[in-house]
Parts: structure tokens; C-alpha cells; sequence
């Protein structure tokens, strides 16, 4: 019985450090003077508007050269909302939309960013916004990294891919006499990240 005990616990073990053991360990820090995250919408169905958040931080760990082995912690100010109008800025930050009193943040926790070919990957993670989270798979393009003088070693990567607002409760709506909606369900993201790599103490 003892001997059993033993072994549970040294397979538990293993278990544990194998996973330390290969937890990434290079760090890279998003210059927002070169990244943006951005959304469009269709509006009056043949249309589009624009908005972009000003306020997100972003946990990025990669060893791998082709950053397949990378993990991402994005998390944005649903506040920060801005599509170059104050009023409607405000009804996006209200209890219609994003309900920011409530619900401050939207988060993006990418567990898997997947290798399809030549700079092409798919981003697959957790997304949350409004209270729900919902499994998420986004296209992705990976620029590759380099290094430069006095910018340091750099990579870049755009993430681009549809996510239905309905399914995260964002259901504010109005028809049109002409049929359809006022504003489309599917909101189209687009996410520029450069990554700054951080020199290991």
C-alpha cells in the first residue's frame, strides 16, 4: 500500500516538473507605439465602422524561433473604446454593449497557437467578454523576428478573425423599414502586435 502511495506521488511529481521544466521562459513586451487592437462592424448593412481599444496589456511568452510555442495573455479596458465619437462611445461603454461598469475587462488567454504554413497560424484560447467565455479559434500571421540595433530583438504578429457578439450577450438591435439590422451580429477583429523581447537578467 505504501509502495503505491509512493509511486502515485513520484509519477505526480515528474508530472510537476516536467511542466516547470518546460514552461517557456523568454518574455516579450508590446510597444504600443507600433500595436494596435481594432474591430469593425457592418452598419445599416452596407457600411462598416471602426473602433479601436487604447488601454490593454499583454502577457507574451515564446522560446521558439517560430514562436509555435507561444502563450498569450491579452487583456483589454472595455472603457477605452474609441471610434472617433463621443456619443456613441458612451453607448458602446453603457449597459447595450459592453456594460463597463459591470464587465471592465475583455480577456483573450491563448492556449494554442498553431502552425498551418509559411507565416500562417491559427490562435486558438479562452475568450471573455461580458461575463462569458467562450472557446475562440482567430487567423494569424506571424512576421517573423528580428534584431535591431538600438530597437532590440522585435517580432511581429496580426490577428484577424470573426467572433458573434450574440453569443457573448451583446444582442442590442434595432430593424431597419428596409429590412435587416442596424448593426451587423458578426464583429471582425484585427489585432497588430510588435513584440519587444526581454533580455533575460
Amino acid at each position: 500500500m505504501k509502495n503505491n502511495y509512493l509511486k502515485r506521488f513520484s509519477t505526480l511529481l515528474f508530472a510537476i516538473l516536467s511542466v516547470v521544466s518546460y514552461a517557456q521562459q523568454t518574455t516579450w513586451v508590446i510597444d504600443k507605439s507600433h500595436s494596435s487592437i481594432g474591430f469593425d462592424i457592418d452598419h445599416l448593412v452596407v457600411s462598416q465602422t471602426e473602433g479601436t481599444f487604447n488601454e490593454y496589456e499583454a502577457t507574451i511568452k515564446a522560446d521558439k524561433s517560430d514562436f509555435s510555442d507561444a502563450t498569450f495573455d491579452i487583456t483589454i479596458q472595455t472603457t477605452s473604446v474609441d471610434t472617433k465619437n463621443e456619443r456613441r462611445d458612451n453607448h458602446l461603454r453603457s449597459a447595450d454593449f459592453f456594460d463597463s461598469e459591470k464587465y471592465p475587462e475583455i480577456t483573450f488567454k491563448v492556449n494554442s497557437f498553431k502552425h498551418i504554413s509559411g507565416k500562417k497560424y491559427e490562435v486558438t484560447g479562452m475568450f471573455t467578454m461580458h461575463g462569458v467565455t467562450k472557446e475562440v479559434t482567430l487567423d494569424a500571421r506571424f512576421g517573423g523576428i528580428i534584431t535591431q540595433g538600438n530597437f532590440g530583438t522585435r517580432a511581429g504578429l496580426r490577428i484577424t478573425g470573426e467572433i458573434d457578439r450574440y453569443d457573448f450577450g451583446l444582442k442590442y438591435n434595432a430593424a431597419m423599414e428596409a429590412g435587416g439590422y442596424i448593426l451587423g451580429k458578426e464583429v471582425r477583429i484585427d489585432c497588430r502586435l510588435e513584440m519587444v523581447k526581454q533580455e533575460k537578467a
